[in-house]
């Protein structure tokens, strides 16, 4: 198949784990294009067999360039296989209420694409210590401190779940590929 992984991303982990499921298309045969949603002016998804959006939360809403180019594309996107990956801390904890809260924020975002992807996947983002300022720090050092986590605000933790996110982006993809 021909996919297209179209990102958006803050601090970077959301691009890393795009790079970990494109990698792990083309190792399957797969032909990948790989976007951050900023560069996409002009892109045409009706080219692709099948589409992996990604984005992270941040204050309960992810980035609004990811859902601009869901609903200038829901025409094309609504017909496609898509998986949509939505990054979040909260998705590395076992917290009902925060399941929850993601899966609100999941529904709250599609609705704003106007369509409905196929499979909706929560992945464990990181701290990324390196990217944030002072204050982001502070921040990010206390939200780890109510879930009882340790962290070093000089370095970078990451959370993400290879193994779970691999699982779910052969299995999407099986499907994707028997649609066609």
């Amino acid at each position: 198949m021909r996919i297209l992984i179209a990102y958006a991303t803050t601090e970077g982990q959301t691009r890393k784990i795009c790079r970990f499921v494109s990698d792990r298309l083309v190792a399957a045969g797969h032909s990948v294009e790989l976007l951050n949603v900023t560069d996409a002016e002009g892109l045409e998804p009706a080219r692709f067999d099948a589409v992996v959006l990604a984005g992270s939360v941040h204050v309960g809403a992810l980035q609004p360039e990811l859902i601009a180019f869901a609903q200038a594309h829901s025409d094309v996107l609504s017909r496609l296989p898509v998986l949509y990956l939505q990054v979040s801390l909260a998705a590395a904890g076992q917290d009902a209420e925060e399941w929850e809260e993601l899966r609100e924020i999941a529904d709250k975002t599609v609705a704003g694409f106007g369509w409905r992807p196929g499979r909706i996947e929560q992945v464990a983002g990181a701290f990324r210590f390196a990217e944030y300022d002072f204050f982001k720090s502070w921040a990010m050092r206390w939200i780890a401190s109510q879930h009882g986590q340790k962290v070093d605000p000089k370095a970078d933790r990451e959370y993400t779940d290879w193994a779970r996110l691999a699982e779910a982006v052969d299995s999407w993809a099986a499907t994707a590929a028997d649609r066609r």
